[in-house]
């Protein structure tokens, strides 16, 4: 059972009135562009969602709905998992058309793809739901001071999130920190280096508010180690990697949370004690969108497979091979799909949650910096950690950068087809061109995609574009 089940059946009728007006707030208030809205006429809205612990705890639940049903972090062929994938050298994209994975395959994209732009208002929609809580907190006289920290960390880390996948995805972005809309209408693009100290920034004060616990037992609301999580990566990205290595130790050491899981079948499972923050489906029964994007049960695939560069690259005995790819012939060709996720539709009960962050991503993300560190047995053992359970045999490599390029490597083959790590470490390691200049059409400046046309022609402090577009 999810959180909102539970919430709900919890409700009585005053309260699933007001539930009501919060779902109305964020769904009439919620803005197809963060420079479109202006203030409602009448604050009693925001004022009822902030009556209550409960209805306060929906307006969040509800942003968490939007960003697994909607925009970047979708599980949805429309999210990243798919669309970087097909970007990069994980997908084949077997749908064609202007609003499928074709042009990423292709390295098509135009500034008017309605898929970039989906993405871009997705993601300012839920960073304005996000501001719109913390706004509602600030002017809260009845919740406690701790539901209020709990809740502000939770919308910190969503606000953080989103905003760090616009930046890597699309480079100088507005970071937006305002439900106003006079001052979201001339808001501009910020330097990269100043999109990341906002972020930092943000995550430590998420990281003050948040509770070391759960606030529900199936780790569908972030805690302390979710934005830490997010926070050793940030740190990652922008070679901090003291800060990097130690942010992940803290997440690491909470072992009375966080159990390794040997088993590769259970790794994605919603049970699964590697798991640091999952997004549940909408109803008990229902299982992952990724599962229900990636497999197909009989060949040939409509949609995108997985492709035969990726294949090729894992070593034979990697177990990793055989528990998260599945093969699918006709008899005369074989197709292979992403098997992390392996149920497709509703099980009666659902066994799988999307998950976000988990432990292995925090293993490599400190392996890495402890290399460049020059902790080099530190590094290889977290390195081997992952090495092992995947049934390969201790890394040979010896200097810190053969343990850096062996823990690239090793990323590519633990987290294909989630969220887009392998674009992204092409890219923060110089190594976009060089691995992905066999791709026809690929140019340098597909390191950014184009800013959606329609909000150069809305909003004209966006601009300029980006090169290339």
């Amino acid at each position: 059972m999810n959180q909102n089940t539970i919430i709900s059946k919890k409700l009585d009728r005053n309260i699933l009135s007001a539930l009501m007006i919060t779902i109305s707030f964020f769904t009439l208030f919620s803005c197809d562009s963060f420079v479109d809205i202006e203030e409602p006429n009448s604050q009693l809205t925001t004022d009822a969602v902030f009556e209550s612990k409960a209805t306060a705890t929906a307006a969040m639940t509800d942003i968490y709905a939007q960003m697994r049903d909607n925009g970047i972090i979708t599980g949805k062929l429309a999210g990243i998992s798919n669309l970087m994938g097909n970007y990069t050298d994980e997908l084949v994209a077997y749908e064609n058309g202007a609003y499928s994975s074709e042009p990423f395959y292709n390295n098509s994209v135009l500034p008017s793809n309605a898929l970039i732009l989906s993405q871009w208002n997705a993601s300012y929609n839920q960073i304005y739901a996000a501001n719109a809580v913390l706004g509602g907190l600030d002017n809260s006289t009845v919740l406690t001071a701790g539901d209020k920290n709990q809740l502000k960390g939770e919308a910190l880390f969503v606000r953080v999130l989103n905003h760090f996948y616009l930046v890597n995805l699309f480079g100088s972005v507005p970071y937006v920190t305002s439900t106003d809309y006079k001052v979201n209408s001339t808001i501009t693009r910020i330097p990269i280096s100043e999109v990341y100290s906002k972020i930092i920034e943000d995550l430590l004060t998420s990281v003050d508010l948040l509770s070391q616990d759960y606030v529900t037992s199936e780790r569908v609301r972030p805690n302390k180690s979710t934005a830490q999580a997010l926070l050793a990566r940030v740190y990652l990205y922008t070679q901090q990697w003291d800060k990097a290595s130690n942010m992940a130790s803290a997440v690491l050491n909470n072992q009375s949370l966080y159990v390794w899981e040997n088993d590769l079948d259970a790794v994605f499972l919603k049970e699964s004690t590697a798991t640091i923050w999952q997004l549940s489906p909408d109803y008990n029964g229902k299982n992952t969108h990724e599962g229900a994007a990636f497999i197909f049960p009989s060949a040939a695939p409509s949609l995108v497979a997985l492709s035969n560069t990726l294949l090729e690259s894992f070593a034979a005995n990697d177990l990793r091979k055989s528990h998260w790819i599945k093969a699918v012939t006709d008899g005369t060709d074989i197709w292979y799909h992403s098997y992390k996720y392996k149920e497709d539709s509703d099980t009666g009960s659902s066994v799988e949650y999307s998950i976000v962050f988990r432990t292995a991503e925090q293993y490599l993300i400190r392996a890495e910096a402890r290399a460049h560190q020059g902790n080099l047995i530190g590094a290889k053992e977290d390195l081997n950690k992952i090495r092992n359970t995947a049934g390969l045999p201790n890394s040979d490599a010896v200097t810190a950068d053969q343990i850096i390029d062996a823990v690239i490597q090793e990323r590519r083959f633990e987290l294909f087809t989630e969220y887009g790590h392998r674009f992204f470490d092409l890219k923060r390691t110089g190594k976009l061109d060089s691995a992905l200049n066999y791709k026809t059409g690929w140019n340098s400046t597909d390191s950014l995609w184009p800013l959606p046309q329609s909000e150069l022609l809305t909003n004209p402090f966006l601009t300029p574009q980006n090169p290339g577009y």
